[in-house]
């Protein structure tokens, strides 16, 4: 067998998609897609966050199950298990946050030290938290439990970055914007290493989505468009169907 037919194998065994401008654009969709569908479940079905976290990291471990088992990189699958990780980020954020009396700040420093822990023990264990590598169970595990750390962090930072910092949702999705362009033009102006930056503008997608899904549902003295929950999941879930179907996914081919 060639070295062209052997990169060609490996190719296709990633399970992860390309890292394109459809990608971010549909990753944003499914953050604020948790927060609403998980201030759905916990708030407008009074579920409370103890037993919505339940569900929905039930979800997410079936998820997750099947996505490690998939041969190849389904797209509707993946996307399916990043909506899983960032419903119950929302959920279980919030009962450390308030049910649990951590607070914001407390809940965002813990987070931080996960995601961090999380990272240096996959590289340490792999050598590598490219995307490109997430080709077998032990890396997908990796993967997965470091987007549910970025996921849970998110909707803590976005809420402390909303609530505590007094910058409302409307300040908090600027500043989160703004970091993301800064990201952005890092990508493509420095020689900053782009497997960090991937994982920097990931992580910031997160509390972007956390704030603009509360701007749709709280209500207006809160600073919201006291959109319906309900209404606004339905419509945030077509687009990311939408976004699926009209944007090609590839599985990713190299290093990000």
């Amino acid at each position: 067998m060639s070295a062209t037919t052997n990169t060609a194998a490996k190719d296709v065994l990633s399970k992860v998609p390309a890292v394109t401008l459809s990608f971010w654009i549909i990753k944003i969709l499914a953050t604020t897609l948790g927060e609403t569908g998980g201030d759905a479940l916990s708030m407008s079905m009074n579920l409370g966050y103890l037993v919505s976290t339940g569900i929905f990291a039930g979800i997410f471990l079936i998820a997750v199950l099947t996505q490690i088992a998939a041969k190849k990189f389904h797209p509707f699958l993946y996307w399916t298990t990043i909506i899983a990780t960032t419903t119950v980020g929302t959920t279980l954020a919030d009962f450390v946050d308030r049910s649990l009396g951590i607070g914001y700040a407390g809940g965002t420093a813990i987070l931080i030290v996960l995601l961090l822990a999380s990272l240096f023990i996959w590289y340490r264990t792999l050598g590598s938290i490219a995307v490109s590598t997430v080709k077998s169970p032990k890396a997908e595990m990796f993967y997965w439990v470091t987007i549910m750390f970025s996921q849970t962090l998110g909707t803590a930072l976005g809420d402390w970055t909303a609530d505590t910092a007094g910058l409302g949702y409307t300040g908090g999705a600027i500043v989160f914007g703004t970091m993301l362009v800064a990201v952005a033009v890092a990508y493509y102006q420095t020689n900053i290493s782009q497997t960090l930056l991937f994982w920097a503008a990931f992580i910031l997608t997160r509390p972007l989505g956390a704030v603009v899904g509360d701007f749709l549902d709280k209500p207006i003295a809160k600073g919201g468009l006291n959109l319906s929950r309900y209404t606004a999941s339905a419509v945030l879930l077509v687009l990311i169907i939408a976004g699926i179907f009209i944007f090609s996914q590839k599985p990713a081919k190299k290093g990000h």
